[in-house]
């Protein structure tokens, strides 16, 4: 098959399209034909040498895809030969074929293709887990998202407002602050010209963000403490800006926040599985409503996954890049 490979860690130009066997799935594992593979921030740090793939999983890049059961395990329960699916990868999306174990992968949701599909499951597990898990967003609260024209963003954006919460967000340009509000934010702030606490504290008559989902990190860090309501949560997922900073813990005592946050891809099979089921039941439903949809940015051929990563690097996209086969 047909891979992207990674010989050395750097830029994008190291990235090189070779050719292996393609991987046999283990007894709790399908082998999946690719569809379409979604390309996220992950994918970047891994290929800069920052992000080492777990133990035992595969060191080719890419998390998610979408594509068709060609293989399955002896303990596979669920899936057949032949099922269209969406997955959670530990890695290897990347190529013509992928193993993902029978617990990450979820059925296309009606009314998306393949490519649309491979860019649910990084995005659509990452917010669920740490916004309506960990955070534990509620129907009525308020929430705000920073970086919210990426993939995490949009798809942060939509599952909150459609479930109920007021929405507030950054991003860096007003086309993108625009494209942030016709998903459903309320306010969507552009940091270069405005203070998002002093816009946030005056929309909520001073009573801040219940919930705020952070990958930014650096000053931001001390601006969600001050922008925080009483008994906040505030999440990071990521630290573009740098993950060390002086924070004084009195404002944290006195509001009673939680500072909290995770990665996804060491956790377990079983928690990842727990995952999927609630997308399945909660999230699954509003997609082939058309309520919620992922936001395609970009489609590249797999042999420009250069181009991809590039596009990405560049900051200037809303929503999602896929590579298709």
């Amino acid at each position: 098959m047909r891979f992207i490979d990674l010989p050395t860690f750097g830029g994008p130009e190291v990235m090189q399209l070779q050719e292996m066997d393609k991987p046999a799935p283990g007894a709790d594992e399908v082998l999946i034909r690719v569809a379409a593979a979604g390309v996220n921030r992950p994918d970047i740090v891994q290929r800069q040498g920052h992000y080492p793939a777990p133990p035992g999983a595969s060191p080719v890049l890419g998390l998610e895809v979408a594509g068709e059961v060609v293989e399955v395990g002896e303990k596979v329960v669920r899936w057949q030969v032949g099922d269209k699916v969406c997955a959670l990868t530990n890695g290897g999306g990347y190529a013509e074929f992928a193993v993902a174990p029978e617990g990450q992968c979820l059925p296309v949701p009606a009314g998306l293709s393949l490519v649309e599909a491979a860019a649910l499951p990084e995005t659509f597990f990452t917010v669920w887990t740490n916004v309506f898990d960990r955070a534990g967003l509620k129907p009525g609260e308020v929430i705000l998202i920073h970086g919210g024209s990426s993939g995490i963003g949009t798809t942060a954006i939509q599952l909150a407002h459609h479930l109920g919460a007021r929405v507030f967000t950054t991003a860096g340009t007003e086309d993108k602050c625009a494209a942030c509000v016709a998903l459903g934010a309320e306010k969507a702030v552009n940091y270069r010209d405005e203070d998002f606490v002093s816009v946030v504290r005056e929309m909520t008559d001073d009573h801040g963000a219940d919930v705020i989902l952070d990958m930014v990190g650096g000053s931001y860090i001390n601006s969600n403490i001050r922008v925080a309501a009483n008994d906040g949560r505030i999440v990071n997922i990521a630290y573009l800006a740098g993950a060390k900073v002086e924070v004084n813990m009195m404002p944290v005592m006195l509001k009673r926040l939680t500072l909290t946050g995770s990665t996804l891809r060491v956790r377990s099979p079983e928690v990842k599985a727990g995952i999927a089921k609630s997308l399945e039941q909660k999230v699954w439903p509003l997609i082939e409503a058309g309520k919620v949809r992922p936001q395609l940015a970009a489609e590249f051929p797999l042999h420009q996954a250069v181009e991809a990563h590039k596009l990405l690097e560049s900051g200037t996209i809303t929503g999602k890049i896929v590579l298709t086969l």
